[in-house]
């Protein structure tokens, strides 16, 4: 699952609808007694991801809790904030891993997160990190270049990461299919990251069959277990499908049971073919076999109002 200890970023992206620039960090007693009940639902793995959560002041000793629960503890940050003292005092926290999207090689209106202005990050993490990296290249939602998704591939594959290329959503969190040319970069970054040892090393990241359907703007047909296997808790504490569908079933965490859990896994969500989200894709797959999904049942009590499709 996701939550957000912060809302704030230190960036803003042209594609990205979750961060502003006001926020203040969710109250670190607020934020243990979350990863606590999350604990208590039997969850097993806890990334953090915002806005920027490396802006949260007690994030180390969030990882600690998450830790603590026998959960894995992940980050996704824009990498900007990162020392080679920052990178200690994760290990020191017991960090799992972390991921990094980065956009382009130079910054422009769209994103800032750019190779040229991380480069140096990503070799303090080489040189200090005793946790997993995964590094993210991406295509759509207005991305300039798309031959820089081939760049960051080898450079961070080159460094020693695990690498994956996401399709991303635009800034209303829709789809676009890709033009030719980042068709073109998609199956040539898909070949290279296939063609590598690195595979077998993160089978998570290699799930990306959906991503063929999405590249050509297609629809996919699969179950998702938003809500189940996967929940994205916002910095007010309420449980989502996903960064992209926040106000369904927006249920308080702290109310939040196994008989939600049940409930979510086999009710259809009508954003699901078009749906960009990788992570959310990643764990469904690997639900597949469980349960057929249906219709949700009328005289049920829902948790929320039955979203629309994006």
């Amino acid at each position: 699952m996701h939550i957000v200890p912060i809302r704030r970023c230190n960036i803003d992206c042209g594609y990205c609808n979750e961060y502003d620039k006001v926020s203040k960090p969710v109250p670190t007693e607020t934020m243990t007694q979350r990863i606590d009940h999350l604990g208590s639902l039997g969850t097993s793995v806890v990334a953090f991801s915002g806005g920027e959560p490396l802006l949260h002041p007690d994030l180390d000793g969030l990882i600690r809790r998450i830790r603590s629960h026998g959960m894995m503890a992940g980050l996704i940050t824009n990498g900007y904030l990162l020392s080679p003292k920052r990178i200690g005092a994760l290990n020191d926290a017991g960090l799992d891993f972390m991921q990094i999207s980065i956009d382009n090689i130079e910054p422009d209106e769209v994103s800032k997160k750019s190779l040229r202005l991380l480069d140096k990050k990503l070799q303090w993490l080489q040189e200090h990190a005793t946790f997993d990296i995964n590094i993210n290249s991406v295509l759509g939602g207005g991305i300039k270049n798309p031959e820089d998704a081939r760049t960051i591939n080898r450079r961070a594959r080159e460094l020693g990461f695990s690498t994956s290329i996401g399709i991303i959503h635009d800034g209303s969190g829709g789809l676009k299919p890709l033009g030719a040319q980042e068709r073109s970069v998609f199956e040539g970054v898909t070949r290279e990251i296939s063609g590598t040892w690195q595979i077998s090393k993160n089978l998570y990241s290699g799930i990306r069959g959906f991503q063929e359907n999405l590249a050509d703007g297609k629809p996919n047909s699969w179950q998702c277990r938003a809500g189940a296997r996967y929940l994205y808790i916002c910095e007010d504490g309420l449980v989502h499908y996903c960064s992209q569908q926040r106000g369904y079933p927006a249920v308080p965490l702290e109310s939040y049971t196994t008989a939600d859990i049940d409930r979510e896994l086999v009710t259809p969500k009508p954003c699901a073919p078009f749906c960009t989200i990788g992570c959310v894709h990643r764990v469904s797959t690997m639900d597949f076999w469980r349960k057929p999904q249906r219709e949700p049942d009328p005289a049920a009590p829902l948790s929320g109002e039955v979203l629309s499709s994006q």
